[in-house]
């Protein structure tokens, strides 16, 4: 697979909504509608209230980039230069997410390394400056609590691999200013040949600290050894199946089945690009990684504020709800939409913060250098 900075195409891509294909295998096939709930707010309200109970861990969010543009904003208030703000979150039952560091193509070195802390010093000023919308978390626990407050967490993550530097003592401190997520892709340790000895290091020492394996765009040998070698969960904070849509992010059944069995996640973003033009186009991809991956493996990315067209119904961050009524439709149990919105990035943490731990009684910070082990 190619790598994540791949060229976006901005033009906005919407169908109307056509009727359902058909199921695949493994899957719940769509219910007849019936007088009580069978379209419209009938399964707009239920959505509404299995989200209340189950909010959205979204996994991947542009927005500390977007507010880069702006002399000005707020957020707790509503922001319409951005597509996520904290009235939008709300309406969408959003409880938690993923603010990514992604940096623009072409940075790399020293400038990726400057560029991601100043990326991470806006994310804590900016969730610092909304107090009551607002909070940094970075464990399962204190998610939980924030999200009891009534209140959002934000996660700093994932950066690109080119924010450490090719230095374990580098992500350390990125570590240690909150960072949640590494994407494995872009760098020579990380490469289409997959990961080096270096690389599988940088994986270690990713497991002792508890930053989780990004490896959406990243090749087809790191996606497999990563998987083999993490202790942790790893995840894929946005991709979707490339059997229905041939997008270089997009994840095929071999991989697929392969995450699903190391107990990862395939995080599916909500973009027309990778999915397709309705939320029809989004609900046929996690039905499709739900049947080959497994329902404790697949997750939501809104992918708001990434420089990306969305799907009709799904413009913003509020529009959560009407991709969880189509799934209602569908049939999929409550179990399993419970799963896809909150559970399984819930457990996907709780794993990592356990690995962590663990590890860290093993084993001391690692000093290993690109030069020792990759020569």
């Amino acid at each position: 697979m190619a790598d994540l900075r791949y060229e976006l195409d901005p033009s906005p891509e919407v169908g109307e909504l056509d009727d359902l294909p058909e199921p695949l295998p493994g899957t719940t096939p769509p219910p007849v509608p019936d007088s009580g709930e069978g379209t419209g707010t009938g399964l707009l309200d239920r959505a509404h209230a299995l989200l209340a109970d189950h909010p959205v861990a979204d996994g991947y969010s542009g927005l500390p980039w977007a507010l880069r543009h702006l002399s000005w904003f707020d957020l707790e208030l509503g922001e319409s230069a951005v597509d996520t703000d904290v009235p939008r979150m709300r309406e969408g039952h959003v409880a938690a997410l993923f603010w990514a560091l992604h940096l623009p193509e072409g940075l790399a070195g020293d400038r990726a390394v400057g560029a991601t802390l100043d990326q991470l010093d806006l994310v804590k000023t900016v969730v610092g400056g909304h107090p009551e919308g607002l909070r940094l978390a970075c464990t399962p626990g204190p998610i939980t609590d924030v999200r009891h407050s009534g209140r959002i967490a934000v996660l700093p993550g994932p950066a690109g691999a080119t924010a450490i530097g090719d230095s374990l003592g580098i992500l350390r401190s990125l570590h240690g200013l909150g960072l949640r997520s590494l994407t494995l892709s872009g760098v020579s340790w990380a490469s289409e040949a997959g990961l080096t000895r270096f690389g599988e290091e940088v994986l270690r020492e990713m497991n002792r600290l508890g930053v989780l394996a990004d490896l959406s765009g990243a090749s087809y040998d790191t996606v497999r050894r990563a998987c083999a070698v993490s202790k942790a969960p790893v995840l894929c904070a946005r991709s979707a199946a490339r059997a229905l849509r041939p997008h270089p992010a997009n994840l095929p059944d071999e991989l697929l089945a392969g995450l699903g069995a190391a107990k990862g996640l395939c995080m599916v973003p909500l973009t027309a690009e990778q999915t397709g033009p309705s939320v029809r186009d989004v609900a046929d991809h996690l039905d499709h990684v739900r049947a080959v991956a497994g329902p404790e493996s697949v997750g939501l990315s809104g992918t708001y504020d990434a420089g990306t067209a969305h799907p009709q119904d799904l413009a913003d961050a509020s529009c959560y709800p009407n991709l969880v009524a189509e799934l209602l439709r569908r049939g999929w149990p409550d179990a399993d939409i419970a799963l896809l919105t909150w559970g399984n990035v819930q457990r996907v943490l709780r794993e990592a913060d356990f690995t962590a731990r663990e590890a860290q009684r093993r084993r001391a910070p690692s000093t290993m250098k690109i030069s020792e082990l990759d020569g």
